[in-house]
């Protein structure tokens, strides 16, 4: 069986998309190969790193990537699935073949706190939902 491609997009690439892609490759490595990418160039979050230890799953050695590299790749993809905010959705290009676009939208925990403390639960909050929705993406598709 040959595995599906999807990729995840957020704004930066440094937590929502990261933690996605690496649930969908930890959930189901047999059936997917999840990427991650970023409408702008961000950095990695620690938080998110933190956050997705306490699953076991390492991210902190994950590079940042931009979408626009992806797109001028001419990368297929069966999914792209966006996990910022509503009002950044538009920002994310059409990918070419048949790709369906999923939209999941997410807060940017960076801008939820002001203190690491407190960013950093809300990226555990975050982490969960985004666990949820890739499981039930596991089971749906």
């Amino acid at each position: 069986m040959q595995k599906q491609h999807v990729l995840f997009v957020s704004t930066f690439n440094g937590c929502r998309s990261q933690m996605a892609e690496a649930f969908l490759n930890h959930i189901a490595p047999d059936r997917f190969f999840a990427q991650s990418a970023g409408i702008e160039s961000g950095a990695l979050d620690p938080a998110a790193v933190e956050a997705m230890k306490e699953y076991g799953i390492d991210i902190s050695s994950n590079n940042v990537k931009n979408v626009d590299d992806f797109y001028r790749q001419k990368m297929f993809f069966d999914y792209v699935i966006i996990t910022c905010e509503r009002e950044t959705i538009k920002e994310c290009p059409s990918f070419p073949g048949i790709t369906q676009k999923i939209n999941w939208s997410f807060s940017n925990t960076s801008r939820l706190a002001a203190d690491y403390k407190e960013r950093l639960e809300k990226t555990k909050q975050a982490r969960d939902a985004i666990r949820a929705k890739v499981q039930d993406f596991v089971m749906h598709y």
